[in-house]
């Protein structure tokens, strides 16, 4: 593992990344990842050529001397048919019309809260990370300027907050917990921030993000 430092900053994120992550597409970074990490028994219920591609973006607001780098992150409004309520990133399905998942992750994030594309400075795709509820997600870290102003949609976001990029990746914050789903235990990570509760598909994701970038074991 490599010496994580004090204080994260974008250029070092940025710096980190171009030696590990890629924004060549199709190629895939080096495999895929997914809720099954921590649930083995579930690669037997998934028909890989059923899954269904989406896209997330990653939102690093860059840090300087006297800030940290940050982490973009929202809560969904409890209405929506899936994953009401919980803590994720801007995304959602990949659309024909998508040119690739980067496409697809910018036009949800311009959608859900507002982030103008042109503002946003694509880093790479980390491994596609697969869900049980059937999606091959495809995450994408991009670096966005200080002082970002966001326009959430009200239908699907009901807040924007964001995180310290230090405190997401620091292993001693990723806790795993479990819960009965589906007739059998789910074991997921969690990563609980001030009134924020982070978990599921939303933490794994960051789990992979920190041992892409951080991780050599």
């Amino acid at each position: 593992m490599l010496e994580l430092p004090s204080r994260f900053s974008s250029s070092m994120l940025a710096e980190t990344a171009r030696h590990r992550l890629s924004l060549d597409w199709p190629q895939s970074p080096s495999g895929h990842r997914g809720d099954y990490d921590l649930n083995a028994d579930w690669t037997a219920r998934q028909d890989p050529e059923s899954l269904r591609p989406a896209a997330v973006l990653i939102p690093i607001i860059g840090g300087d001397a006297e800030s940290e780098a940050r982490v973009v992150l929202t809560h969904r409004t409890d209405h929506l048919p899936s994953h009401a309520g919980q803590v994720a990133f801007p995304g959602g399905k990949v659309e024909t019309s998508d040119s690739t998942p980067l496409a697809a992750a910018l036009r949800e994030a311009e959608e859900e809260i507002g982030l103008d594309p042109a503002t946003v400075a694509p880093v790479g795709y980390l491994d596609p990370y697969i869900t049980s509820s059937g999606f091959r997600v495809h995450p994408v870290v991009a670096l966005i300027p200080n002082g970002q102003e966001f326009q959430p949609d009200p239908s699907e976001v009901a807040e924007v907050f964001d995180v310290p990029l230090g405190f997401l990746m620091s292993p001693e914050n990723h806790a795993i917990s479990a819960r009965q789903w589906q007739g059998g235990e789910r074991r997921y990570y969690v990563m609980p921030y001030g009134r924020h509760y982070i978990w599921g598909v939303t933490a794994g994701i960051i789990r992979l993000m920190y041992e892409r970038l951080f991780d050599e074991c």
